[in-house]
């Protein structure tokens, strides 16, 4: 992620996410991609505009076993990246976090990008189910859409 839209992106991460103040959630930094990238490649996703990135999103395939502790509130949602084992087969996806700016929101962005990674990872993993942590309703409506485009049941982490 490059370009001027970048510090906007990363401000507006912290704003909703507050990961700064809260270790247990999933900080993006050098070693969270690299791991991401070694769990698969279409982890994390952008439309980029040109001036940098105007929608990311962000889905972790992993195994049911792990879902269900992280939904039981067990593990926290770090745990959950650490505990995805790398080369794993994996069966359920965490739709993580999705951010579109302002002016682009509406347009389907997110939805299509978290499309795209969910067929790419389909390709090698037999996807059983999804799995969310709302902050939003919009995260909340995304998530529906999605399990319902890929006919597949949603769990949802409501501590």
């Amino acid at each position: 992620m490059t370009g001027e839209n970048l510090e906007r992106m990363i401000r507006l991460a912290e704003e909703f996410f507050a990961t700064k103040n809260d270790p247990a959630q999933i900080s993006v930094d050098g070693d969270t991609i690299e791991r991401l990238q070694k769990i698969h490649p279409a982890t994390m996703s952008e439309k980029n505009d040109g001036k940098g990135p105007v929608a990311w999103v962000l889905v972790i395939p992993t195994m049911r076993e792990v879902m269900e502790k992280f939904i039981a509130g067990e593990i926290t949602e770090r745990d959950l990246l650490m505990n995805t084992p790398l080369g794993g087969s994996y069966n359920a996806i965490y739709l993580c976090s999705a951010l579109v700016l302002p002016e682009h929101r509406g347009r389907g962005l997110a939805r299509g990008l978290v499309s795209k990674a969910i067929r790419s990872i389909q390709r090698e993993h037999p996807i059983e189910c999804l799995f969310i942590w709302a902050f939003s309703e919009g995260g909340e409506k995304l998530a529906t859409s999605i399990a319902r485009e890929f006919s597949l049941p949603l769990y949802k982490r409501v501590i």
